[in-house]
């Protein structure tokens, strides 16, 4: 494990490194310090607009500046950008294909003491039935920076989920990894069942692996950061050779990462498929550690749900 940087600080610098295209216009929700925008707003102020505590607001003028030909990046915390503004989002950006990216930080039970009515565990879901928007939740550092680079490469509308606390880089030392939208990135082979991890449950799923690897059980571990468009071909072929998959994401398990790994699996090489994540319920407020391990978002939580999965594909 490398590092610990959050993917919201990551996002920060890397939008303030590839800033100096000058289509790019940022926009914010009086929340520059918590968003990370900051750096951008610093080095290119003439770009940067402030829209103050109007996140609906703050979409159109992106959803504005797209329609001019810009590339806007809009942000607030992930509990506003997928809920307060999913009206503008869906009908203002989205419907007429703007070139608009919603960041939205401070994802999931880890935004910590904050408690649930900030702790948003639905936006994944609520992103990915927004037609033809591209949703993405980077692991780490360097795959935030790769999707920032990514998606201003990328002409449509793009979800991108951070989160507040920091976590251990694993991409950057893989080997072999490549980020590309829309494609997932195996980080361990293995044969006996699959874990299909998204966000900061990728670093859980390779500590699970390592459990389950003392045991005797040798888990593929796949890194799926884009959850819509979803990799089918790299999800098709670890139904084929491992016949067990468990999901694991700090989001609801209802309309996310293990709901659209469900649909490509039902339709091509139906398997067990075994969810872990949050079992819809709200979260509370406490650190982000407690509420990990309170909802059981721990190695070994998952490496049980591997065995699960596993004990299913043996009873065919």
């Amino acid at each position: 494990m490398g590092n610990v940087v959050s993917t919201r600080e990551a996002y920060g610098r890397a939008l303030c490194e590839f800033g100096a295209d000058e289509k790019i216009m940022v926009f914010d929700a009086d929340l520059t310090i918590c968003t990370m925008s900051c750096y951008f707003a610093e080095k290119y102020p003439e770009r940067f607009f402030n829209a103050g505590i109007a996140e609906c607001n703050m979409a159109g003028m992106a959803a504005g500046a797209a329609a001019s030909g810009k590339t806007a990046f809009c942000h607030t915390f992930a509990m506003f950008a997928a809920g307060r503004i999913y009206d503008q989002v869906r009908n203002s950006i989205a419907y007429p294909g703007l070139n608009v990216k919603v960041v939205g930080t401070h994802a999931g039970l880890s935004v910590g003491e904050d408690g649930a009515t900030h702790q948003c565990i639905e936006d994944l879901s609520l992103m990915r039935t927004i037609p033809g928007m591209t949703v993405i939740c980077p692991s780490d550092a360097n795959e935030t920076r790769e999707a920032v680079k990514a998606m201003i490469g990328y002409n449509g509308p793009c979800y991108l989920r951070l989160g507040r606390s920091g976590v251990e880089c694993v991409t950057d030392s893989a080997d072999g990894y490549k980020f590309e939208l829309g494609k997932g990135v195996q980080l361990k082979d293995g044969g006996d069942v699959t874990v299909i991890a998204t966000g900061l449950m990728v670093q859980e799923a390779l500590k699970a692996a390592a459990l389950l690897k003392k045991e005797g059980i040798e888990a593929r571990v796949i890194d799926l950061h884009t959850i819509k468009p979803i990799d089918k071909e790299i999800i098709v072929k670890a139904a084929k050779e491992t016949g067990a998959i468990v999901t694991t994401e700090e989001h609801n398990i209802i309309g996310g990462l293990g709901a659209a790994v469900s649909e490509v699996i039902g339709e091509t090489c139906p398997v067990p498929v075994v969810k872990h994540g949050v079992e819809d319920v709200f979260g509370h407020s406490g650190t982000a550690e407690a509420l990990m391990v309170k909802y059981g978002l721990t190695p070994e939580k998952l490496a049980a749900k591997a065995k699960e999965a596993i004990a299913l594909k043996n009873r065919k």
